[in-house]
């Protein structure tokens, strides 16, 4: 279900970048080769860590002017795609291929270039029972990943090239679709160049006066979350989840909104990791019939970006009777209206970093 949350931000990107109306056309390409270490986010991947991984960031991006309100709002970002090849230079991680949609927001008079990026990852070695039982960062070949790229930025410098220098992070997950997924976070230093296309024309950024929401009363929420995931113990299966989630919001303005509400969680995968760790590990002091539900209390925030919107929630189980990864979760996503009540979202579960689910849900506000 992640790789559903990555599909949704190439599609928005493409929709960026391929808009048929009077807005100016104009691209800009860049090429960053980079150099990093893979951060010891957990201990048990301290056996992968053995060399600096390398490769190289692409892009292509377009220019907006403000032709639609969301695009003034934002200070004009950029659209486009993003490609990624990294070798992790150890042979059981292997090599990694990225495709991802991408917006890029800028700070101090256009300088500094903040590219946010979602998109899809292939390894080509990862965790076999035989082959390669080393890897246990990647249970899969298709992987969802994320990139931050934060740039000192000068476009057009000379005759449409200019320069970029700055840090990097990628993140690897499957998100506990399929077990291991222990994942890997890349930090590193890139500097490379850009080419802008028709570089002698140039375009006026538009204010449009504002038509946005600024205040609303409380509005209330109510969304069915669903998927499938599986537990850290591999070859345990993948279980489907439904989790209930209610919650009241408030707008504070145009772009954001403020959250109080609660989940009910239905995770089948606990249910098995229960039975199984009652049987195989009786020093745990499991007791089967352990209830396999939890009920969460959060608070969140939602970032409204045109008919999308970015949500973070922060929340703690009240009803916990089974342990697993700390009565502290974390959910960030994003969500697609459809009409001013009708709600679509894709959302990751996760408990700090370690992530538990993905989760597909359809929602109404009242």
């Amino acid at each position: 279900m992640r790789y559903l949350l990555s599909l949704t931000i190439l599609l928005t990107s493409f929709f960026g970048i391929s808009q048929s109306d009077e807005a100016p056309k104009k691209f800009v390409l860049d090429a960053n080769p980079f150099y990093g270490s893979i951060l010891l986010h957990n201990p048990d991947i301290s056996h992968l860590i053995t060399n600096h991984p390398a490769g190289v960031i692409l892009g292509i991006s377009r220019k907006t002017y403000g032709y639609k309100e969301w695009e003034g709002d934002f200070g004009y970002p950029d659209t486009g795609y993003t490609f990624v090849y990294q070798n992790t230079n150890n042979p059981t991680l292997g090599q990694l291929y990225s495709v991802y949609g991408h917006y890029n927001f800028y700070f101090l008079k256009r300088n500094v270039q903040l590219r946010v990026a979602q998109g899809l990852a292939y390894n080509n070695n990862p965790y076999d029972k035989k082959e390669n039982f080393r890897n246990n960062a990647y249970g899969s070949h298709i992987l969802s990943s994320t990139l931050l790229m934060l740039n000192y930025h000068k476009e057009n410098l000379f005759a449409g090239l200019g320069v970029n220098a700055g840090l990097s992070f990628i993140h690897y997950s499957n998100a506990n679709f399929k077990a291991p997924n222990t994942s890997t976070n890349t930090f590193a230093f890139n500097v490379g160049l850009t080419y802008t296309l028709d570089a002698d024309s140039t375009y006026e950024y538009l204010k449009p006066e504002s038509t946005g929401i600024t205040s609303e009363p409380i509005r209330y929420n109510i969304v069915l979350r669903a998927g499938a995931n599986e537990s850290d113990v591999i070859n345990m299966g993948r279980y489907g989840f439904v989790t209930i989630s209610a919650y009241a919001d408030k707008r504070l303005g145009k772009k954001s909104a403020i959250q109080l509400g609660t989940d009910v969680f239905f995770s089948n995968f606990l249910k098995e990791l229960i039975r199984y760790q009652s049987t195989a590990f009786p020093e745990l002091d499991v007791d089967p019939d352990t209830d396999y539900k939890r009920v969460g209390l959060f608070i969140g925030h939602e970032l409204f970006v045109n008919k999308m919107s970015v949500v973070t929630q922060l929340g703690y189980y009240v009803y916990y009777p089974f342990d697993f990864e700390g009565k502290m979760y974390n959910r960030i996503g994003m969500k697609r209206y459809f009409g001013n009540k009708i709600f679509g979202a894709l959302t990751l579960k996760s408990h700090g970093a370690k992530a538990e689910a993905v989760e597909f849900g359809m929602g109404i506000r009242l």
